[in-house]
């Protein structure tokens, strides 16, 4: 069994309209941005928007927010793309409502803010919990869907490394990677809701049941799978993705979780790798 400090990194990796629109100016260097809430399910969802064109959604992981998830390829990204970014129950500036988290109930939150936003179809790129989450709106909302970048996700729990869901029953907030508790806290200043947000992320991860091999053969959007051959899912786990989504195609890098992003709790990031990744999405996209 791989030790417990590293199983509680990889499990917060993974769980972890008033349209009122203000300009922002980004503390990690991205461009200026358009931001607001929308009353979503009973929530009040924040969102941000960068450039122009074709849309595309960037989902977190769990335990994250947009600055800690994708702040070093949004700026790449929004040079060619709409980006609409936004953040999901009880994590970073958006509110909670009195229910567990579900990919399920993620993925009509965000179908709901899109409408919302009168953006009826958009590709997503979904990192961690987040790739869950975007593949439940291929699944349930598929008329939205033009493209899918799912990375380092899963779907059954076998696809995890070994001893992660044992460690999870462990874990408490002390765990948590300080980059993520300070991102949460520099959002939003309240303990209590950073503890809520880490609670309902393990209750999640706790009680997850696999899914069954038809969902992921239903989705019919373009799919792009990304994975770190170091990464917490098993590269055979995302081959076995590859060939139940029809049309998918698979890259593996030379990664850990979230490095190729550029995510906050991965470490210092690697510019080469992260230019690397946003080509390959531009890519994906153009096709």
């Amino acid at each position: 069994m791989l030790p417990r400090s590293y199983i509680v990194v990889a499990l917060v990796l993974f769980s972890c309209t008033s349209k009122n629109q203000n300009e922002n100016k980004n503390q990690q260097n991205m461009t200026s941005f358009k931001s607001g809430y929308a009353e979503v399910n009973g929530i009040k969802m924040y969102y941000e928007i960068h450039g122009e064109g074709e849309p595309l959604v960037l989902i977190h992981g769990g335990g994250s927010t947009i600055g800690t998830s994708f702040s070093k390829i949004i700026p790449g990204l929004s040079s060619n793309f709409k980006i609409i970014a936004v953040e999901l129950q009880a994590h970073g500036h958006t509110s909670d409502r009195n229910s567990p988290e579900s990919f399920e109930q993620d993925a009509d939150d965000v179908a709901g803010l899109l409408r919302q936003l009168a953006t009826p179809k958009a590709s997503f790129l979904g990192f961690s919990n987040g790739g869950n989450t975007s593949m439940q709106i291929a699944i349930r909302h598929p008329e939205m869907v033009s493209k899918l970048i799912i990375a380092s996700s899963f779907y059954k729990r076998e696809g995890i490394i070994p001893g992660l869901f044992e460690g999870i029953k462990q874990a408490t907030i002390k765990d948590m990677p300080q980059p993520l508790k300070d991102a949460f806290l520099e959002i939003n200043p309240d303990n209590n809701k950073l503890l809520n947000m880490f609670n309902k992320d393990r209750e999640r991860m706790m009680n997850f049941q696999d899914w069954k091999d038809e969902m992921l053969a239903s989705i019919k959007a373009p799919a792009l799978i990304i994975n770190g051959d170091l990464d917490v899912v098993l590269n055979e786990h995302t081959v076995a993705m590859s060939r139940l989504i029809p049309n998918s195609r698979l890259m593996i890098l030379p990664a850990t979780h979230g490095s190729y992003l550029g995510a906050i709790e991965s470490g210092p990031p690697d510019e080469t790798q992260i230019n690397l990744i946003v080509d390959v999405i531009k890519g994906f996209m153009r096709k």
